[in-house]
């Protein structure tokens, strides 16, 4: 199960955590325990990074089932050597016999002799985490506080970085920007041809004149200024997922600095190209959205990683950068650190989220903090047919599969400890009645056996609501576009009603429903056959035999089309919707391994659309 338990916050013996801790010498010895969780995390992250290194080779030979498979596998790897190391201790140390006042001193000392071995470590807020992982398996929740366990950091990642380093600077002012930018892609080593190399520079060039054109009639015509202290940074390693490969990096031009991304693709042949340069801080952070799948990056020292894409994406929180890359425990442990900062610096209550109350989940939230807290019901009225572990399996299937920019991730925690002052009456009698086996409320505080957290959005039926027609028009394509791209990735939501989708920052419309998600193979798509008769049409029970995994696309339009407004947007974007045709033909190409091409950024910026709608419009009329 992808669960940790939150660390409690607590007072009183946090000062012992920077004290020196005396201990018997027949007591276990803290620093063989130290040393045995930070190899277990060696083993986990020389693995993790091993995986990150295939997918240089699978995506120059074009294996893009690999490719997924291998970061589906590289998700259960920090979970199963969390429990190796936990055996090797139970079975190397006598931890049983003893008493609470020496299991003191030893966790504290433990913590202390693991901190002794951090200082030359290249992953050492990863190994904390790790450290974490493995102490709250072994100790009951009241060690849950800085002297037994990192609720705070123990060794700063400020400068830290490996050698060669994890940026790569390059000059233009001195060898030229186009002898620059080829010397940035030689460096990366593809071991692939391109399909037309000198053509893709030429495209880069054009984009960076018009993306950093200075207003005057003839920007796009003269040669690109380059100042004397011009640079340009970019990480050494590529991003790569699903089919693509991402080279992230910064354009420094004078006072102006610049986030650059770079998606290199390969094509049917096994010839790479340059597919767009993409300059806007919102189109880079659509690549390290909490809606797709994490990356696979080989990085000696992630916090550099993460510390340069902050720079370029100063909105995007670092939790959510460390599970982009794949990081995702160490993305809990930073959200659980800033969200105790939160509470520390906030006074409003949880309240019910903004939405149609579920039959599966109680949602509820902080309005002052941009996250849902989701806890699945103790009882799940019909007709909803499934029970707590089937929920689970199911947003454990969502935490594998490629979400393709369309689902939003999750993070999963267990044994959370929040405040009581902070809820409302309303909200707690809403927990204790709808989720007693998980909710224990106390004097002081309330405590979520198990709980999902994931990104507020705003309830798609909620912004159609007050939305104009051109903003019904756009979320009514972007729906679509996400059932769409859902579907080539060989998911079916299941409910679609406008209440299951969300509407993001960015107006991006993402599905976080998945309790009736199914495999589109799974499905059976057919056409309402016709009716016998006209008394069989009129009555309330269907006349055809209905399976469990039949769906009638026909029937989507009376529950979804009721509005005259997005009725006119949903049959204009997405007609083929409504007709089995269009699900069965996906369904074809998938059992054919067909793995569909879905781009994180807009069609009309790729290099390739772009020089075809300007040669259209250069052409001579017929």
């Amino acid at each position: 199960m992808d669960t940790d338990q939150m660390p409690r916050p607590r007072a009183g013996l946090e000062a012992a955590a920077g004290a020196s801790v005396r201990f018997d010498h027949s007591m276990p010895q803290p620093r063989a325990i130290a040393k045995a969780i930070l190899e277990g995390f060696d083993l986990h992250y020389r693995r993790f990074r091993f995986v990150a290194q295939q997918a240089k080779s699978r995506f120059e030979h074009g294996d893009w089932l690999g490719m997924r498979e291998s970061a589906r596998e590289r998700i259960d790897y920090y979970d199963q050597r969390v429990v190796e190391a936990v055996e090797r201790i139970e079975r190397g140390f006598d931890l049983a016999c003893l008493t609470d006042q020496e299991r003191d001193r030893l966790w504290q000392a433990v913590k202390q002799q693991f901190v002794s071995l951090l200082p030359e470590h290249r992953q050492p807020e990863c190994a904390e985490t790790f450290f974490n992982s493995v102490c709250t398996k072994l100790l009951h929740r009241i060690y849950y506080q800085n002297a037994f366990i990192f609720v705070r950091p123990g060794v700063a990642t400020d400068y830290m970085d490996s050698d060669p380093p994890s940026i790569r600077s390059y000059y233009p002012a001195t060898t030229g920007l186009r002898a620059t930018l080829r010397q940035i892609v030689i460096d990366l080593g593809l071991a692939a041809p391109f399909v037309d190399f000198e053509r893709d520079l030429r495209y880069v060039l054009r984009a960076i004149c018009e993306a950093h054109r200075d207003g005057s009639p003839n920007a796009l015509v003269r040669p690109f200024h380059v100042d004397p202290d011009c640079q340009i940074q970019v990480l050494s390693n590529l991003f790569f997922r699903n089919k693509g490969a991402y080279l992230i990096g910064r354009f420094i031009n004078g006072t102006r600095a610049t986030p650059i991304a770079v998606p290199f693709l390969r094509d049917e042949r096994g010839q790479i190209y340059i597919d767009t340069i993409l300059f806007s801080a919102d189109l880079i952070a659509t690549l390290f959205s909490f809606t797709r799948a994490y990356f696979l990056v080989d990085m000696e020292a992630p916090s550099a990683y993460a510390e340069f894409v902050k720079s370029i994406l100063p909105h995007k929180p670092v939790s959510e950068l460390y599970t982009m890359v794949g990081l995702q425990k160490q993305g809990k442990t930073l959200f659980y650190r800033d969200f105790l900062h939160h509470l520390r610096h906030s006074t409003d209550r949880f309240v019910t989220a903004p939405g149609i109350k579920g039959l599966v989940m109680t949602v509820f939230t902080l309005p002052s903090y941009p996250y849902v807290f989701k806890i699945i019901k103790d009882i799940i009225a019909r007709p909803k047919e499934t029970d707590r572990k089937q929920v689970m399996e199911k947003y454990r299937l969502v935490k594998l599969h490629d979400r393709v920019g369309r689902m939003a991730d999750t993070w999963e925690y267990s044994e959370v400890t929040l405040p009581r002052k902070r809820f409302s009456p309303e909200m707690i009698r809403e927990l204790l009645q709808d989720c007693p086996s998980v909710v224990e409320v106390d004097e002081d505080s309330v405590l979520l056996r198990h709980v999902y957290i994931e990104r507020r959005m705003t309830p798609l039926n909620i912004y159609l609501q007050h939305a104009s027609d051109a903003e019904v028009d756009h979320a009514i394509n972007e729906y679509g576009n996400a059932i769409k791209e859902l579907a080539a990735a060989n998911i079916f939501p299941g409910d679609m009603l406008y209440k299951n989708f969300g509407v993001t920052r960015l107006n991006r419309v993402v599905f976080y429903d998945y309790d009736e998600i199914e495999y589109m193979v799974d499905c059976h798509f057919r056409r309402i056959p016709p009716a016998p008769n006209e008394e069989a049409e009129m009555s309330g029970e269907p006349w055809y035999r209905v399976e469990p995994h039949d769906v009638f696309p026909e029937q989507f339009g009376p529950f979804l089309l009721g509005d005259p407004r997005i009725r006119a947007a949903f049959l204009r974007h997405h007609a083929d919707l409504l007709t089995p045709e269009f699900w069965q033909l996906r369904q074809q190409r998938i059992r054919a391994g067909i793995m569909e091409d879905v781009f994180p950024y807009p069609r009309d910026r790729r290099f390739g659309v772009r020089a075809q709608a300007r040669g259209l419009r250069q052409a001579p009329a017929p």
